[in-house]
């Protein structure tokens, strides 16, 4: 019952016109007056911005927030990745009966994520993770490994929330939400699929970067509201490390897994 309340909820308020108010009220110069309210609020570290609160031009800018440098050291050891974002680790195993992983109890299909079986195929019973940006966490994205770009395609129109409720009564946000789908091609010409997930009915992830050529650690795009990023990894190519625990938070740069 509370499921498919929710679920109606959210359908009749996710339109383009709230998307639209959304939007605009957050990009509004007004909104720049309720910058230091609301880092008060999520707690919010204005030591580590690049910029004092009164240099933002409004929510949104302070929202997609650079940070000094520094701040967020990257593990450079060249066999481990390192946490494309800050996040809360959300879910993280083995992908179950070839192409099932598991969130908050809810099954998702790896042809679902992905789009298509071909493309599913390369994950058959390997790993996945989960990372959850809440309103708090620095929004920028980050490589997570040197390697190469091979492919990279955009699925899914609306988006739906990815917090805690949303993915406990939600249709499935993580696979149907709108999404961006980055292959990266590694050492030993592996791959991971590292999938940037839009949130909370704005389907904004901006790149800001199009090279093929990715560095780990260095700045490849921004999420416009609070999101998700999933990562797979194939058959017998990495081990999670021990600080991926369910919940523990974790800041860019930070090693999260190992290259097998």
């Amino acid at each position: 019952m509370k499921e498919k309340l929710y679920q109606n909820l959210i359908e009749l308020s996710n339109g383009k016109l709230s998307s639209k108010i959304l939007q605009t009220v957050a990009q509004s110069g007004i909104s720049k007056n309720f910058i230091r309210s609301y880092s008060q609020l999520y707690g919010i570290n204005i030591q580590e911005v690049s910029k004092s609160p009164k240099e933002f031009t409004s929510l949104h800018d302070f929202f997609v927030r650079e940070l000094k440098d520094n701040v967020r050291p990257v593990d450079k050891r060249p066999n481990v990745f390192a946490s494309p974002v800050d996040a809360k680790i959300e879910a993280f195993g083995n992908i179950s009966d070839g192409k099932i992983f598991t969130v908050k109890n809810k099954p998702y299909s790896l042809v679902d994520l992905l789009g298509n079986e071909a493309k599913a195929a390369r994950y058959i019973d390997g790993k996945y993770i989960v990372f959850y940006l809440s309103p708090a966490d620095y929004h920028r994205i980050h490589s997570p490994i040197d390697g190469t770009i091979v492919r990279q395609y955009i699925l899914g129109q609306k988006s739906y929330p990815v917090n805690q409720m949303g993915l406990q009564y939600g249709k499935k946000p993580i696979s149907h939400n709108y999404r961006m789908i980055s292959e990266i091609n590694y050492e030993k010409e592996l791959c991971a699929a590292f999938i940037k997930v839009g949130a909370t009915f704005v389907n904004t992830i901006e790149l800001t970067n199009t090279s093929s050529q990715w560095r780990k650690g260095e700045e490849i795009g921004y999420f416009a509201f609070g999101s998700t990023v999933v990562m797979l990894f194939e058959q017998n190519a990495v081990e999670f490390n021990e600080n991926v625990t369910s919940a523990a938070k974790i800041k860019m740069g930070e090693a999260f897994a190992t290259m097998l």
